[in-house]
């Protein structure tokens, strides 16, 4: 998601450069791509994003079916039409995967371990180079712009620590939803942040009901197959739900049942583990899922998500909403005091993350009092602390799709704890696990920060992996 961002930044400033468009000057764009971008580019697809991102294409709108039949085409025709999604004049080029798309696997940026480079050669002879870093769940920074905030509107409750949303919910006497809400229809007014979170919240059960139903194998080479489709269809039956709106009542329905007969935990888990799964097999064979806060972790905060819809009592909408919101804030807590990249961190940046605003999260719509949200959160991360990176064959398959289910079930475990102490008792709180964290990234061994030459990446025997 970030080279795909990247890319398309970069376009625009073609567009719009020294006030009037230079794309018919362009005579060769060439993308060098360093550290863990190059380590494992091929098998999570930034080649792929990085030459959509040249075309304009956007993210959120393209057709996912059409990704690897629109990228098959520019290799083939050895043709790019950059921004071709503007209204300026032809950017067409010839463009060569392999001539213009450059691995460097043994070069690092600065700044950033995922680091990339676009550098257009123009019909004059002359030439520019922008460098970009994908910080993590889709955020770019360009060189020049390191720790600048681009944040133009005055908060009413300003957090950079746990901490400190504490203190707003203590001194107002509310909830932390209500604290984030506030500070998001600041930014956003109420409308806008509504229909975000609706297109959010339906975007993530739209990703888990395609899941269930996918028929297809996961590209790659490693012979991955799909196991949410099986568990859907070993808990519903063959006929699966017609509509996203459809598998959450069914799924619902089934959980008041089996609540009923007096049972429900294996029932609970196989479901959360079904959601997780589904989401990250999406995300495996290019299918569109919400960074939450990354792809590769995608499919903890949907699969707590549906569980908080489909086996807690009482769940509405507005509880939708102030989960979304408060997931939100914890995954930019760890964002602002550590870091969301695996390349920075190992998995514990994805996984772990994840799994704290998850727990946080179902704390808050479950009762929980700001305390106990925030110590759920502490305790889902502690017990992520270390977790390393290390997908096979630069995949986001093997070990990723299934620790999307251990974030979630741990989440859901951290909940009932927190929920069942008293957070005056915690010893460890969220800002220090947060510290915690961001040191054992810095100690870590730079083979467990998604390279693909450390742990299960070094110990499973695959072939050359082309996606």
């Amino acid at each position: 998601m970030g080279p795909w961002q990247a890319a398309r930044r970069f376009v625009r400033t073609l567009v719009d450069m020294r006030g009037r468009t230079v794309l018919p000057e362009v005579r060769r764009v060439e993308v060098h791509l360093y550290g863990s971008l190059a380590k494992t580019g091929k098998g999570h697809g930034t080649d792929v994003s990085v030459v959509l991102g040249l075309e304009g294409r956007d993210p959120e709108s393209e057709d996912v079916s059409l990704i690897a039949e629109a990228a098959a085409t520019i290799r083939q025709r050895r043709v790019i039409e950059l921004a071709a999604d503007s209204s300026s004049s032809s950017g067409r080029i010839d463009f060569e995967y392999g001539r213009d798309i450059l691995f460097f696997r043994d070069r690092m940026l600065d700044y950033h371990p995922n680091g990339l480079e676009f550098v257009v050669e123009f019909s004059g002879g002359d030439d520019i180079r922008r460098t970009y870093y994908s910080i993590g769940g889709g955020f770019v920074v360009e060189e020049g712009d390191e720790g600048q905030s681009r944040e133009t509107v005055e908060l009413p409750f300003p957090i950079d620590t746990a901490e400190a949303l504490l203190g707003h919910c203590r001194n107002g006497g509310v909830s932390c939803s209500q604290i984030v809400r506030a500070n998001m229809v600041a930014w956003h007014g109420e409308r806008r942040l509504r229909e975000g979170l609706k297109r959010i919240a339906e975007t993530m059960v739209e990703c888990v009901w395609h899941g269930i139903r996918a028929t297809d194998s996961l590209p790659g080479g490693l012979g991955v197959h799909r196991r949410a489709p099986r568990i859907g269809r070993a808990l519903l039956g063959d006929v699966l739900p017609a509509s996203p709106q459809e598998l959450v009542e069914a799924v619902s329905r089934q959980a008041r049942r089996v609540s009923e007969a007096g049972g429900g935990f294996e029932q609970v888990t196989r479901w959360v583990s079904c959601f997780a799964l589904a989401v990250n097999e999406q995300n495996a064979g290019f299918g569109r899922v919400v960074t939450a806060p990354t792809n590769g972790a995608a499919g903890v905060v949907p699969a707590v998500l549906l569980y908080y819809r489909c086996f807690v009592a009482g769940a509405d909408w507005d509880g939708v909403e102030r989960f979304l919101l408060v997931a939100a804030d914890v995954g930019s807590l760890f964002k602002k005091g550590a870091t969301i990249s695996a390349a920075m961190g190992g998995c514990q940046a994805e996984i772990g993350v994840s799994s704290a605003m998850a727990a946080a999260a179902l704390a808050e719509v479950c009762g929980g009092t700001p305390e106990q949200v925030m110590q759920a959160a502490e305790i889902a991360m502690e017990h992520h602390l270390g977790l390393t990176c290390d997908p096979v064959g630069g995949l986001v398959q093997i070990p990723c799709i299934e620790r999307n289910t251990m974030g979630a079930i741990k989440a859901i475990t951290a909940v009932n704890i927190a929920l069942a102490g008293d957070p005056a008792e915690a010893i460890v709180s969220l800002d220090r696990v947060i510290d915690t964290m961001w040191d054992t990234a810095l100690d870590m061994n730079s083979r467990y920060k998604e390279t693909g030459e450390g742990g299960l990446a070094t110990h499973i025997p695959i072939n050359v992996i082309e996606c």
